[in-house]
């Protein structure tokens, strides 16, 4: 597979230069392996954002960036003016909305690093240059989305913003109401260790619930500098209700009710100020809070189960960075951040009322964390590309509560990447780093699903899972606007997370561990293929696909498999083509479906979700007036869920049953309504 791809971008290579006439503007700068793309590049697409025009951009995957605690590393594939925005909380994808197209003057797509730019860590970024100035503008939009069990689940979106002499501000609100959409009813069958039919059941539940979000940001020059204040809140209410009516060995009615609730909060700050034309300061403050309640009630009878979790959790960060660039090949970049976050956790397990013991389930966690850092980029040629860096880190954590621990953390993170483009069309990159994964505070304490009866104890004492990772990458671009990307990656891991048991003497729980060495390699394909060649004219397609092989040593049975809930194949492809004729664009997202298994102490659970197709029609009505139309799911997959429980222990306890739920959703119909206004 991997000598086919690389095959395959070596014949596109011969190609390379040959590029249709009428292809749409985009200037290329290839000395500095950096690519601009005009609005008009977009116009034909009836893109209305930032994240639209993105989602078009050839060759560019948006990921927005992993959810850690601290700022540094946590950033998305994305830039603003340069910047990472100063918002964790706020989604990367919905800052990216809120930006018009006709604020944006380009988008920079900046291949093997640039100096002056934060990479975040990335070989590939896509940077948003805005418009100066600009006036009031506004948009207003209505949606819908009608689901095939009869439920309408509508959404309105408000966005304000302007500015002149250097202020300027924006906000915006919305609310809307979603579902699951993985599956909602199907059959479900319990079998024995010999294939004996235990149990038959239908299963019927309806998940779903309301979202509501307020933001904004104001800037203005100060101290000869610029600062922006960003804010926002965020409400979540989801509900879940699960009904499974047993037919067979006799009928019994089994329902599990739940309450999911949400508060987010985020207040941001951001001031830089340049020295000269060469040297640049970046101050940032943030501080984020999240409260949540969970409550689920499960009537199995004559067995009744209850569970609440109630968490709340903080974050404060403060950063300093120091910018100087000796020339238009060298920059560097030194300086450091502090955090502190905090976790206040209250679990309560009962059955028939009787109160469970739940290992750390009420737990207070703390945690004081510095890290110093110095990057460098240098363009030694201007076919090549180096970037080099140190983060180092020390942490100090502790937990008090069900279970006492303290420990101190230091961890050295080197990274080096190098870039060489030997043609306008061929850059190949490298990198070798090590990264450090931030413990999930939700690890730390116990949790449980009481659909399916299983408890997780929490576990306080974790290490963060490292890695050593070797990355090369191959890109070529033909036929103008197509691009091919093979990107291979291997990570040696050390402390992998994963899950282990615990023995307490209420009895053995399942936890997140520290399980060991182990490994993970990746083969990443990305590909923007224009089809004017195929005389579909407009037509692009564009798609990713992702395989994953790892390996790590099951605590339980002593034998290698793979990482739990690691999916070894992930794809997703987009066919879109515009009409200008009828200002309008139309195509279909396919999200491929995907496994993931997840190894506990006394089981296997394996969930299979299938192949999701949305055929979808954006129609610009009037300039300021564009509807979009789509057919989600129209192909009514679901997700099928297989649990193999043992008696005891794996490896030493026979097959207790198997469940297997095979769970359908139907199709929906989605309309939006979007209207824009101001300059």
């Amino acid at each position: 597979m991997i000598v086919t791809a690389l095959a395959s971008s070596l014949a596109l290579a011969a190609a390379a230069q040959d590029a249709p006439a009428g292809a749409p503007p985009a200037a290329q700068a290839p000395a500095q392996g950096v690519i601009s793309y005009p609005p008009e590049f977009f116009a034909g697409s009836q893109a209305g954002n930032a994240w639209e025009m993105l989602l078009r951009l050839p060759g560019f995957t948006l990921d927005t960036g992993d959810s850690i605690r601290g700022f540094e590393g946590g950033g998305g594939n994305a830039l603003i003016d340069g910047q990472r925005p100063t918002s964790k909380t706020d989604p990367l994808d919905e800052l990216l909305r809120r930006i018009p197209a006709g604020q944006v003057e380009r988008i920079d797509l900046i291949r093997g690093g640039a100096p002056g730019i934060d990479m975040q860590g990335r070989t590939v970024v896509a940077n948003v240059v805005r418009k100066s100035g600009g006036g009031f503008r506004g948009l207003f939009a209505v949606a819908n989305n009608h689901i095939y069990d009869g439920r309408n689940l509508h959404g309105v979106r408000l966005e304000l913003s302007g500015g002149k002499d250097g202020r300027n501000w924006e906000g915006s609100a919305r609310y809307g109401f979603g579902a699951d959409d993985g599956g909602d009813f199907g059959p479900g069958f319990r079998v024995g260790p010999n294939g004996e039919v235990l149990q038959l059941s239908k299963i019927d539940s309806e998940s779903d619930g309301l979202q509501k979000t307020l933001t904004g940001a104001y800037e203005q020059p100060l101290l000869g500098g610029k600062v922006r204040v960003n804010g926002r809140i965020f409400w979540d209410r989801w509900k879940e209700e699960e009904d499974r009516n047993v037919i067979f060995p006799a009928p019994l009615l089994v329902t599990t009710d739940g309450l999911f609730l949400r508060k987010d909060t985020e207040l941001g700050g951001r001031f830089t100020r340049a020295f000269g034309e060469r040297t640049q300061i970046e101050l940032i403050g943030l501080r984020q809070t999240v409260e949540r309640d969970i409550g689920e009630h499960s009537v199995s009878p004559p067995n009744t189960h209850d569970f609440r979790l109630q968490r709340e959790s903080s974050e404060t960060i403060g950063r300093g960075v120091i910018k100087h660039r000796f020339d238009d090949r060298l920059s560097v970049e030194f300086g450091g951040e502090g955090a502190y976050n905090k976790l206040d956790s209250q679990t309560r397990l009962a059955e028939n009322g009787v109160a469970v013991d739940l290992p750390a389930a009420n737990v207070t966690v703390e945690e004081t964390r510095g890290e110093a850092f110095a990057k460098g980029t240098w363009r030694p040629a201007p076919e090549w590309t180096l970037e080099s860096g140190l983060r180092y880190e020390a942490s100090s954590i502790s937990s008090s509560g069900d279970v006492s621990v303290e420990k101190t953390l230091y961890f050295a993170k080197p990274r080096f990447a190098a870039t060489w483009q030997p043609n306008p069309g061929t850059q190949l990159r490298f990198r070798f780093e090590r990264v450090v994964g931030q413990l999930n505070f939700d690890d730390f304490v116990a949790d449980s699903s009481l659909n399916t009866g299983v408890v997780t104890a929490g576990n306080p004492d974790l290490d963060p899972e490292q890695a050593w990772v070797t990355e090369a990458a191959v890109e070529q671009r033909f036929w103008g606007d197509g691009v091919i990307v093979v990107t291979l990656r291997h990570s040696a891991l050390t402390d992998a997370i994963d899950r282990a048991p615990i023995f307490t003497t209420s009895g053995v729980f399942d936890a997140p561990s520290n399980i060991g060495d182990g490994t993970k390699d990746e083969l990443i394909l990305n590909l923007t293929l224009p089809l004017e060649r195929f005389r579909l004219k407009g037509a692009q397609l564009k798609g990713e696909a992702t395989w994953r092989r790892s390996e790590v040593t099951d605590p339980t049975t002593g034998e290698d498999r793979e990482i739990s809930r690691l999916r070894p194949l992930e794809w997703e492809a987009t066919f879109s083509q515009d009409l200008p004729a009828w200002n309008a664009t139309w195509g279909v997202d396919v999200f491929g479906g995907w496994r993931e298994t997840s190894y506990r102490f006394n089981e296997v659970r394996s969930l299979k979700l299938k192949t999701f197709v949305r055929p979808f029609l954006d129609l610009k009505l009037r300039p300021d007036l564009m509807l979009r139309i789509e057919l989600p799911n129209i192909t009514e997959r679901g997700i099928r869920e297989t649990r193999t429980v043992y008696a005891g222990p794996r490896g030493t306890s026979p097959v207790l049953f198997v469940d297997d739920r095979d769970l359908q959703f139907g199709r929906m119909y989605y309309v939006r309504l979007r209207k824009t206004f101001g300059g």
